[in-house]
């Protein structure tokens, strides 16, 4: 399956007006936690809640990180959520949780390459009871011919 990236804003939960906006965070619904860098959530006054957690990376690698708690915003949805601070090296993660909170999903459809940077519509839901139809290995090829993209739950 391709990857994407959207634009994201995390804010601190007791003062509003203080906001980073971060312009690529990568997608990853694989991911439980959203990871943010150290250094803006420190500016912005995001306080360590949780300390030196144990994550294992998808290498095996096991690191810890402190985790605080967050607004996190991507367009006109915002929830609160459990945030990672990144330190440099870390991958930017929108992560499942924060995708749950903004009742957002992620959608995988064929279609053609001269529509790939239409990503973002709204998401079909099926019908309730419905079975949910399984996309074939080749609708996962590639970016060029996968959509990848956020849509509305």
């Amino acid at each position: 399956m391709g990857t994407f990236s959207t634009p994201c804003e995390i804010g601190n939960i007791t003062d509003r007006e203080r906001i980073v906006s971060l312009p690529r965070m990568l997608v990853d619904a694989a991911s439980e936690y959203t990871w943010a860098p150290r250094k803006e959530l420190e500016r912005i006054g995001v306080g360590t809640e949780k300390k030196d957690l144990s994550f294992v990376m998808a290498n095996g690698q096991h690191i810890t990180r402190n985790v605080g708690f967050a607004i996190v915003r991507v367009g006109e949805r915002f929830t609160v959520d459990e945030v990672v601070f990144a330190e440099e090296g870390d991958l930017l993660l929108l992560g499942a949780r924060a995708l749950v909170g903004l009742n957002l999903a992620v959608d995988s459809e064929p279609f053609p390459a001269a529509q790939a940077s239409d990503l973002v519509r709204p998401f079909r839901a099926p019908e309730i009871g419905a079975a949910l139809p399984r996309p074939s290995l080749s609708a996962y090829a590639s970016l060029r011919q996968t959509r990848c993209c956020l849509g509305y739950v």
